[in-house]
């Protein structure tokens, strides 16, 4: 049985100061890789966002979705699903968030002062889903491990951008400890040659379809290759 492979986690050079490549870009790479969609999680206000913080905020949204939209546009164009996500920053602990979209973002712009909690909270209010992101990964801007298992619904079991096997194995040995779903992703930034990510027996219809199905554990991740 044929598998439909999906990148969960990725930043492009619209919105992220990490990205090196764009939406667009990131989608004809993914095309050509093989894969069936992309969900682009760019980083978000108070991580490495590229974005004007002095901006009014819908301008602020506006410009944060535009590697998204840039991506959903080409891959609308030539076949590859595009999903919407971000990633939170809180001190170095990080968080991909799914299931929520840019009219959402525009009616919270206090989530730029929300807790851990709260950001649970909130977006467990209107359906939202919260993947704690390479949960045990140390580098100079992590410079320590914080879990937060009453404010997550899944794990981050395999980032590639780790690049230390360690960190994933911890992740997943969390994840089972509180029997969490597990993801996997890339950790894509451009012109990666490892990959990774999640795969199901079926094509995704949304954003929705993927949580559902992460939650009921119908997936398999993707060994990094």
């Amino acid at each position: 049985m044929s598998l439909y492979r999906y990148e969960t986690h990725l930043h492009t050079s619209e919105a992220s100061a990490c990205g090196r490549v764009s939406g667009a870009e990131h989608v004809r790479f993914y095309k050509n890789a093989g894969y069936d969609g992309i969900i682009v999680t760019d980083h978000f206000f108070n991580g490495n966002c590229v974005i004007d913080r002095s901006l009014p905020w819908d301008e602020w949204v506006d410009l944060f979705c535009m590697g998204y939209e840039n991506a959903k546009a080409e891959g609308d164009r030539i076949g590859l699903s595009v999903f919407f996500g971000w990633e939170a920053n809180y001190s170095g602990t990080e968080f991909l968030i799914y299931g929520l979209d840019k009219e959402w973002l525009k009616a919270h712009p206090d989530i730029i002062s929300w807790s851990v909690e709260e950001q649970y909270k909130r977006i467990h209010e209107d359906g939202g889903f919260i993947v704690h992101a390479h949960p045990f990964r140390i580098r100079p801007y992590i410079k320590e491990v914080r879990l937060f298992p009453e404010f997550i619904d899944a794990v981050e079991a395999i980032n590639v951008g780790n690049k230390n096997e360690e960190f994933d194995r911890q992740a997943a040995e969390y994840a089972a400890k509180y029997s969490f779903p597990v993801t996997a992703g890339s950790d894509a930034h451009g012109y990666e040659t490892i990959h990774s990510g999640v795969a199901f027996d079926h094509k995704l219809k949304d954003i929705n379809d993927f949580i559902k199905s992460v939650k009921s554990g119908g997936h398999q991740l993707i060994k990094p290759v």
